[in-house]
């Protein structure tokens, strides 16, 4: 019985174990076993992590698998033997196995870079369930303490898309903590010279908007430099008292994926050519964030997001089928790229390229709409219902 091995659990896991096995089954293939490894059987919904309700956004995948035929293997991998083609992991309890591969998917996500700075133990993020849950208790908790500016105040620390729904989101859910008469205070702290830098000159204006109707404060052109806990120093002198502080910036591929023989991007991902394996690797494929793939002829790469790694993990399962029975594959390309940026009560804006310009729907409550079906629906996990979820795993579905 031949072995594709995927690890991670993610979009890009999920879908290409579905899409393996819908490859397999398009051909009546009962000699190759798909299995994927994973601390646990639920997709986390990690775009959603800077909402309220965390806790409720991990969706169960074991029926799912079960209904699939997908081994799922509970632990987290340390080591890859690309020479004896193993994955060594660790179980809930610590004991060290191992798992054998013809094919590999690496689809273990990526991880929030936190520097090594002063004080870095202080700071929350929403980069994982558990962080994410961490710092809802402490939001939650802040009711407990005296009124005063550091308490009423939250620096965000990152001005791209997790910190700009990140903060545009905090108003609201400071309210509700602690009542509508406090004296709130959101700062974002960004090294880039304008507002919402790194999304460009398209989105800034709904940005500028929100932030303003919102009263999220922009302190541009600086960075953090420090943190206690009684708030942060910025690189420029100036003392912001806070009791909480958010990290949001810079993003890297899964350590793991240094294990993996191939060439690298400045994040860590994989190089991988329009089949998505891993170049010059014989038995290796990435999907989602630790995968660098074209997404089309004009020199475009995938980022780190779910609208990405969706169809990236369609196209990886189905080709890493593929090759280990002898048929075609399908070459990855995703030429249209979207943007739905939520913009907490203010609304959401949609913009279509990588210039990201603004487009139908241009109001900001109908976007609003746009954003919650994609975070409460499009991107969650199909029914557990064998040819639909197989249906939906076909790579040749386009995805924005």
């Amino acid at each position: 019985m031949k072995q594709i091995l995927i690890i991670g659990a993610g979009f890009a896991g999920l879908w290409s174990a579905l899409s393996a096995v819908r490859q397999l089954d398009l051909h009546g293939r009962k000699d190759v076993e798909v299995t994927l490894l994973a601390p646990q059987a639920e997709l986390h919904v990690r775009p959603r992590f800077y909402e309220p309700d965390v806790h409720a956004m991990a969706a169960p995948l074991q029926e799912l698998f079960d209904a699939v035929n997908v081994r799922f293997v509970q632990g987290t991998a340390f080591h890859i033997d690309e020479s004896a083609r193993r994955v060594g992991y660790r179980t809930r309890s610590g004991t060290q196995c191992a798992l054998p591969y013809d094919r590999l998917i690496m689809a273990c996500g990526s991880v929030l870079n936190r520097p090594d700075m002063v004080g870095i133990e202080h700071v929350f993020d929403v980069d994982k369930l558990d962080s994410a849950a961490r710092l809802e208790t402490h939001l939650k908790s802040l009711a407990k303490l005296p009124d005063t500016p550091a308490r009423n105040t939250v620096v965000v620390a990152g001005g791209g898309f997790t910190g700009i729904e990140t903060a545009t989101e905090l108003p609201a859910r400071l309210r509700e903590i602690l009542g509508e008469g406090a004296a709130l205070r959101v700062v974002v702290v960004d090294r880039g010279a304008k507002i919402g830098a790194a999304l460009g000159d398209g989105i800034r204006p709904a940005i500028e908007q929100a932030s303003e109707a919102l009263g999220v404060e922009w302190i541009c052109g600086a960075t953090v430099a420090s943190v206690d806990p009684a708030g942060v120093l910025l690189d420029n002198g100036q003392r912001i008292d806070a009791s909480t502080v958010i990290w949001t910036v810079g993003f890297k591929a899964n350590p793991l994926t240094e294990q993996v023989s191939g060439e690298r991007d400045r994040q860590g991902r994989l190089h991988v050519d329009g089949n998505l394996k891993v170049k010059d690797n014989d038995a290796v494929y990435a999907a989602g964030d630790v995968a660098y793939a074209a997404c089309d002829e004009l020199g475009n790469y995938t980022v780190m997001s779910c609208q990405h790694a969706i169809p990236l993990g369609r196209h990886a399962g189905n080709n890493a089928a593929a090759e280990l029975i002898g048929v075609a594959p399908k070459t990855y390309s995703q030429p249209k790229y979207v943007t739905c940026l939520d913009l907490g009560a203010w609304g959401a804006v949609y913009t279509e390229g990588w210039e990201r310009t603004v487009s139908p729907p241009e109001d900001k409550a109908e976007a609003k709409v746009l954003k919650a079906q994609i975070n409460t629906m499009w991107i969650y996990p199909p029914a557990a219902e064998r040819a639909a979820a197989l249906a939906a795993a076909d790579p040749a579905i386009p995805v924005a």
